[in-house]
């Protein structure tokens, strides 16, 4: 048990859609405190302020009308963004009535902001309500309308059967989708067809996960393996997408030993499964791995919430004089949430709203995934919301077919004990307290953990800031090394060598802000993956004979990579 002890020219193609999307992934942040409810009481908020001042409503109404008359007289008004994709298409700006059209969204948007931040609320009620605001002004968009310019040049060159595979689309997500838009079209994916390709077998299994050992592919191996603890909000397969970009695929050809966890997906029977029972359920994975390869020790990889699971593991291990795990490996992984609040979130995130949304999974067992993904959707509604309404129904697309979208779609649920560990974890942040989080009856002390640290963020991360993720690293010690990519939260993990772009900047956190290693960390262009492989090595052990069979005589290979666990829908 855990226990806190208080002390383009038309909108979006396939491919930008699916970009964006990839860089709004679920993660572990909306699982806590995050309620349909919260949207409604944004909402009320906002009602209110215009209940409760009347002559400054009236002010801005008339004001409000004195900018639409402007607009129709065809001025265009200061401030508008020029870049806003929902309105890439010239005739936003060529024909003079989409430039009106545009002009009275943008003004309308303009005095609502400014009315709600001239309201007399408080701090946070006044972000609630601009968030409330902001959720109806995207909606009421003209681009989400059959007024769209790029919708109707569709349906007449289609001869209206955009318009018909519109409603099919839409249809088909009322009844298989919750009623919201398909981010990802499924029908070109299956695990071991064209995804989760690397070859490996299943080498030991418990009822909480499943031990993937991975066949290498050069001769000699280091001698100390390397064990990837996954979040468990997601399935593990995003190390081992389509091959070109399957990490573990390009770890297999690197001279390393390599096993990955595969979480069971929960049901309402695993109720009581908490932050303890993964602890104690990795421990004997990180057992199996030594037993098999002989090594005495591992490295240790957590991604995400995954590496929340990997620092309780190690306080644990600390607090009882185990050594079993030379470094850590901790990609987009925050382990001080309360300087991690995304803003939006930060709205949303109060009391009741995280006592409300335990209560339900207390009475439900589980949190679903899927749920989960909605409430996300809701918080970038023009990226996870509005794209893929214009995309599916009013132009009559398919959604995109791309690997990360399937991942993210496939989602899995959460037992209520953890959900409740997670809550704790982001509402008390213990792993910077000492003695603060209790797991398998030990209390956890980060700076007695002794081992190498490897911490890698996107500055484009909104799930989990680079700033966060320095501080965290900083919790392993002056001396962790810290890498920040130009990319978002599952692109910065998944950069293999020859991605178009990338860069990175590499440095010890030291003892300096996070701002001071900005300044002087080294920039390189490329893939971080071989950095981290150099840094890998050093600590992987000597060169050995690489193994011609996977498991041993204790742990004997079982199903084929990538197990049963993974398949549980």
């Amino acid at each position: 048990m855990v226990r806190i002890v208080r002390k383009p020219e038309t909108p979006p193609a396939a491919d930008g859609l699916a970009d964006t999307a990839a860089r709004n992934t679920l993660a572990v942040h909306p699982l806590i405190g995050i309620r349909a409810t919260d949207f409604g009481g944004a909402a009320r908020v906002l009602a209110g302020s215009f209940v409760q001042h009347p002559l400054r409503t009236a002010r801005h109404a008339q004001r409000y009308a004195q900018a639409v008359g402007k607009v129709l007289a065809g001025e265009d008004p200061a401030g508008l963004d020029g870049a806003d994709k929902r309105f890439a298409d010239p005739a936003w700006r060529s024909n003079p009535f989409y430039r009106r059209l545009r002009a009275w969204h943008g003004v309308t948007a303009q005095e609502l902001s400014a009315f709600v931040e001239e309201t007399p609320l408080s701090t946070r009620d006044r972000a609630r309500a601009q968030l409330a605001a902001s959720l109806w002004v995207d909606a009421a968009a003209p681009s989400n309308t059959l007024l769209n310019p790029a919708a109707l040049r569709r349906a007449l060159d289609t001869g209206g059967m955009s318009l018909v595979r519109g409603a099919r689309n839409l249809v088909h997500d009322i009844r298989h989708n919750h009623g919201m838009p398909s981010s990802v079209n499924k029908a070109g994916f299956e695990l071991g067809r064209n995804l989760c390709l690397s070859p490996g077998r299943v080498v030991f299994r418990n009822e909480v996960l499943e031990l993937i050992q991975y066949q290498p592919t050069v001769d000699k191996v280091h001698a100390r393996p390397l064990v990837m603890c996954p979040p468990q909000v997601n399935k593990f397969y995003a190390v081992d997408l389509s091959p070109d970009k399957s990490l573990v695929r390009w770890i297999m050809g690197q001279g390393l030993q390599m096993f990955v966890v595969s979480w069971c997906n929960p049901t309402a029977a695993q109720r009581d499964w908490g932050l303890s029972t993964y602890v104690q359920a990795l421990d004997a994975a990180v057992d199996a791995a030594r037993q098999i390869t002989g090594s005495p020790d591992v490295n240790l990889w957590g991604a995400c919430s995954g590496g929340m699971t990997a620092a309780a593991y190690l306080g644990w291990l600390a607090a009882t004089g185990q050594r079993k795990v030379a470094s850590i490996v901790s990609p987009v992984c925050v382990l001080d949430p309360a300087q991690a609040s995304d803003s939006t979130l930060g709205l949303l995130l109060g009391q009741p709203g995280v006592e409300g949304l335990a209560g339900v999974a207390r009475r439900k067992g589980v949190v679903e995934g899927s749920e989960l993904a909605r409430v996300f959707a809701w918080l970038r509604p023009n990226d996870l919301v509005w794209n893929y309404w214009v995309n599916n129904y009013l132009l009559g697309n398919d959604p995109p077919a791309f690997d990360i979208l399937y991942w993210n779609a496939d989602t899995t649920r959460l037992p209520a004990a953890l959900h409740a560990d997670l809550v704790g974890l982001f509402r008390d942040a213990p792993f910077a307290r000492a003695g603060v989080l209790e797991v398998l009856g030990e209390k956890i002390n980060l700076r007695k953990v002794k081992v190498s640290a490897y911490f890698v963020a996107g500055t484009t991360d909104h799930i989990t800031p680079w700033q966060a993720c320095f501080d965290s690293a900083r919790l392993y010690g002056p001396d962790s090394q810290f890498v920040l990519t130009n990319a978002g939260h599952v692109q910065s993990m998944l950069c293999p060598p020859g991605a178009p772009k990338a860069q990175f900047q590499a440095a010890p956190v030291g003892r300096g802000s996070a701002q001071d290693w900005l300044a002087t960390a080294a920039r390189r262009d490329g893939s971080w993956w071989p950095h981290w492989m150099d840094w890998m090595r050093r600590r992987s052990g000597p060169l050995v004979d690489a193994p011609r069979r996977l498991g041993s005589r204790k742990h004997r290979p079982a199903e084929a990579a990538p197990g049963t666990y993974v398949h549980a829908s």
